[in-house]
């Protein structure tokens, strides 16, 4: 199965991330390419010294001149003296019509790159507004609000001719792009009806192209420390949605044709588990139980959200409830998050989930595979709309018990 390629040790509870797809390790393994980096090392400082004065001149030019292809000829040029090489297939598949493209997601730099090539935005969706943000080239949409939002304010933006593309990246989490793609989530496909595929694969030597968890100023620094750093962008035909085609089907569809394009396995697995699999590779460090910080109190205020919705949603992996309640803080969001496969996960045990409902009880159950996708899309609200009434119902039960066992 793709988890077990990429997913290398995964448990029984899927909880692995590839660290053939995103690396945890930035140095190889092997003594041969190990020793050519400690060669390498001293002239990889003084090309980083260097190239870092470069750096400042390049963002000034690039503040200085108009968007224009004048100005990325130019910064483009002067990028190869960092050390990064920007190559493409043929321009003319670029389509001037589309306002939303779509890639898959390799470094901190992708948008950067992309945009040397064709006039393109990347919203911010992580981090306030502000000169850093600007300075990386993220188009700043102002204080983030929810997802319903982000997309209405894209669509506006979008329906602007005189704005520049959208470029978007579905998987939400980098990826050295050579075992497989995240799960692309479905929003970026709810702006437009039209959208063109972008494959990105980046190659370097000595050091790995994409590691887990780093800042963009340690990759930064990085870049410029080994020889060259070379992208490699493919543009591919436009995809149309198809009528009355859902936006999870029409990302799962572009998610499969950029799959093979670069060769590479369409997962199911979400940067949620990603994130998930990162944090067990993190060496623990055993918390004093007196006189332990905020940070501890936290943790605890955090792991009793979490039992309540285990007693709720037995099957789920406390992990994962953990990952998502610290990004909601509310337990009724993480139910909701993980009834309507917001949250990937797999079912710790069989067992754990015969005390659930049958996704419906109005219908007899249908012993075929729905033809219409507006009907296996109907069949699934279904069975969303009867887990969460359940598990709503049975939470709602445990805070009454709870309430009378300690009234008095």
């Amino acid at each position: 199965s793709p988890s077990q390629h990429l997913f290398p040790g995964a448990g029984t509870h899927g909880s692995s991330i590839p660290a053939r797809c995103s690396s945890a390790r930035r140095f190889p393994s092997d003594g041969f390419l190990l020793l050519a980096l400690l060669l390498y090392a001293p002239v990889g400082l003084c090309l980083l010294v260097l190239r870092l004065f470069i750096g400042v001149h390049v963002f000034l030019v690039s503040c200085a001149l108009p968007d224009s292809q004048l100005r990325r000829f130019i910064v483009r040029v002067m990028c190869s003296v960092l050390g990064l090489f920007v190559r493409q297939n043929d321009p003319r598949l670029r389509d001037g019509s589309v306002r939303v493209y779509i890639a898959n997601h390799v470094t901190h730099f992708d948008h950067n790159v992309i945009s040397l090539l064709t006039s393109c935005n990347t919203p911010a969706l992580n981090g306030a507004p502000g000169f850093i943000c600007w300075s990386r080239g993220f188009l700043e949409l102002g204080a983030a609000g929810s997802r319903a939002e982000l997309v209405d304010s894209l669509r506006v933006y979008s329906s602007h001719e005189g704005n520049a593309p959208l470029l978007l990246f579905p998987e939400e989490a980098a990826t050295n792009g050579r075992a497989g793609l995240l799960r692309f989530s479905s929003w970026p496909f709810s702006i437009m009806d039209l959208v063109q595929p972008v494959a990105l694969q980046v190659q370097r030597p000595l050091i790995t192209v994409s590691v887990a968890d780093s800042s963009w100023i340690a990759e930064l620094l990085w870049t410029f420390f080994v020889p060259f750093t070379v992208y490699q962008v493919r543009w591919m035909p436009s995809v149309p949605r198809r009528a009355e085609e859902q936006s999870e089907d029409f990302a799962l569809r572009v998610q499969e044709l950029l799959a093979v394009e670069l060769g590479v396995v369409s997962t199911r697995l979400t940067a949620a588990d990603r994130a998930e699999h990162m944090k067990r590779l993190r060496p623990r460090v055993p918390s004093r139980v007196a006189g332990a910080g905020p940070s501890a109190a936290e943790d605890v205020r955090v792991t009793a959200m979490a039992q309540r919705v285990k007693e709720v949603l037995p099957h789920v992996p406390l992990e994962v409830i953990s990952t998502d309640l610290a990004q909601t803080n509310c337990v009724d969001t993480t139910i909701a998050n993980l009834l309507e496969g917001r949250v990937s996960f797999f079912p710790e045990s069989k067992e754990a989930t015969t005390d659930l409902p049958a996704p419906s009880t109005s219908q007899p159950a249908t012993k075929h595979f729905a033809k219409s996708s507006v009907e296996r899309h109907l069949s699934l609200q279904e069975r969303k709309r009867a887990l969460y009434d359940y598990a709503r119902r049975r939470f709602a039960e445990k805070q009454a018990a709870a309430r009378a066992g300690g009234s008095p």
